[in-house]
C-alpha cells in the first residue's frame, strides 16, 4: 500500500473512487476558494489508486490551531487511521472529526457496528454532528409508476395539484438561476429563521461546480413567479438534494411537491440509481422539532430511512480539545438564545 498526496492530473481517477460529493475534487477546489486548507490522499495498490480521502482543515483564531473536517469518508481502516494522524501532526490539529458515509441498520446498536468498534480503539469522542445522522434515500430504479405508489396519499394528491394549477418545472443552471436561488433562499431564511450559508459561498460554489455537470439548478414558476428553487447534485450515479427555498406566495399550488418528483424524474433519465434527499430526522421525530416538516416532506415520497454510524472527533490535543469543545458549546447555547430572541 502506497499512500500519497493526489495529482490534479488524477482528478478523474479520484472523483471515481470516493463516494459522496463532499469527497469529490471540485468540492474540495470549492473550499480552497473560501480560504480552507485541503488535503487530498490516495491509497495505491500495484500502481492503482483503490481508495482516496480528502480533509479540509480550518483555522482556530484564538488558539492559532487547526481543525480537521472529514465527512463522508470511505469505512475506518488501519491505512485510514495512519493517514488521519500524519495529517493531525503536519497541521498540528486539536482533532479531525470525521463523519463516515458508512451505514448502520436501524435497530443495530451503534457499539455493535465494526465500524465503531474499530473507532473505539483510538482516542476518538462522540463529537457534535456536522452532517445529519439519518436520510432518506429513494430506489431510482423502480418506475415511475412504481415510484408513484410508493407515495402517500397527501403527496401524490399535491403533486397532481401543482400540475393542474401549471407549475412549471425548469432547469436553469445558469448564473441566472443561482440569483433567483439567492434571492428566494433569503426570504426563506428571514421567514423561517434559521441559518445558511453566505450568498459568496454558493456563488464560489457555483464557481467550482458549474462546469462538472454535477450541480443543477431547478426552479418551480407559476404566473411567470420563481416560486421554489433547488440546487441538486449527481455524483457517481446517485442524486442529491442539498439545497433548497421557497417563496411563501401561492403556497396552495403545492410547487415544491412537483420540483421534487421532477428532480426524482431528472434522476432517472440521468441515469441515477439512488436519491439520497440529504437529511432527515430519526425514526422517532419530535414534531416539535424545526425539521419536522423537511421530514414530513422527505417521508411522503416513499424512501427509505437509513442511519449513518454518527460524528466522531479524532482527537490529537486532548486538553486543548477540552477547552475548545467547552467555548464550543457556549458558543452554540448563545446562537440558540439570540435566535429565540430575534424571533420574539
Amino acid at each position: 500500500m502506497l499512500i500519497r498526496e493526489i495529482l490534479p492530473q488524477e482528478k478523474n481517477l479520484y472523483n471515481q473512487v470516493v463516494t459522496h460529493p463532499l469527497q469529490s475534487y471540485e468540492w474540495g477546489e470549492f473550499r480552497k476558494m473560501t480560504g480552507v486548507q485541503v488535503e487530498r490522499l490516495g491509497f495505491f495498490v500495484e500502481g492503482k489508486l483503490a481508495k482516496a480521502l480528502q480533509v479540509t482543515f480550518h483555522k482556530v483564531p484564538v488558539l492559532d490551531r487547526y481543525i480537521g473536517y472529514y465527512p463522508k469518508g470511505f469505512a475506518p481502516d488501519e491505512d485510514q487511521m495512519a493517514a488521519l494522524l500524519q495529517l493531525a501532526k503536519k497541521y498540528k490539529v486539536i482533532n479531525i472529526k470525521m463523519e463516515p458515509n458508512v451505514k448502520k441498520p436501524l435497530e443495530q446498536e451503534r457499539e455493535q457496528h465494526p465500524s465503531v468498534k474499530f473507532l473505539s480503539k483510538f482516542q476518538t469522542e462522540e463529537g457534535r454532528a456536522l452532517f445529519t445522522r439519518y436520510t432518506f434515500e429513494l430506489d431510482l430504479t423502480k418506475s415511475e409508476d412504481e415510484l408513484l405508489s410508493l407515495q402517500s396519499s397527501k403527496t401524490r394528491y399535491n403533486l397532481k395539484l401543482a400540475q393542474k394549477k401549471g407549475v412549471q418545472i425548469v432547469e436553469d443552471s445558469t448564473d441566472q438561476g443561482l440569483e433567483d436561488y439567492l434571492r428566494i433562499l433569503a426570504e426563506t431564511t428571514a421567514r423561517q429563521g434559521f441559518y445558511a450559508h453566505t450568498p459568496d459561498y454558493f456563488r464560489q460554489l457555483w464557481t467550482s461546480m458549474q462546469n462538472s455537470g454535477m450541480m443543477h439548478i431547478f426552479k418551480a414558476v407559476y404566473e411567470g413567479k420563481v416560486l421554489v428553487v433547488w440546487i441538486v447534485f449527481v455524483f457517481n450515479g446517485i442524486l442529491y438534494y442539498p439545497y433548497g427555498a421557497s417563496s411563501s406566495a401561492h403556497r396552495d399550488v403545492m410547487a415544491s411537491n412537483l420540483i421534487m418528483w421532477e428532480v426524482i424524474r431528472f434522476g432517472k433519465a440521468k441515469g441515477c440509481q439512488l436519491f439520497d434527499m440529504w437529511g432527515s430526522l430519526g425514526p422517532d421525530p419530535d414534531p416539535k422539532s424545526p425539521w419536522y416538516g423537511f421530514h414530513r416532506f422527505k417521508k411522503g415520497y416513499g424512501g427509505e430511512l437509513v442511519e449513518f454510524i454518527g460524528t466522531y472527533d479524532l482527537v490529537y490535543d486532548y486538553p486543548i480539545y477540552k477547552i475548545y469543545t467547552l467555548a464550543e458549546n457556549l458558543r452554540w447555547k448563545f446562537l440558540r438564545l439570540k435566535k429565540k430572541i430575534f424571533k420574539t
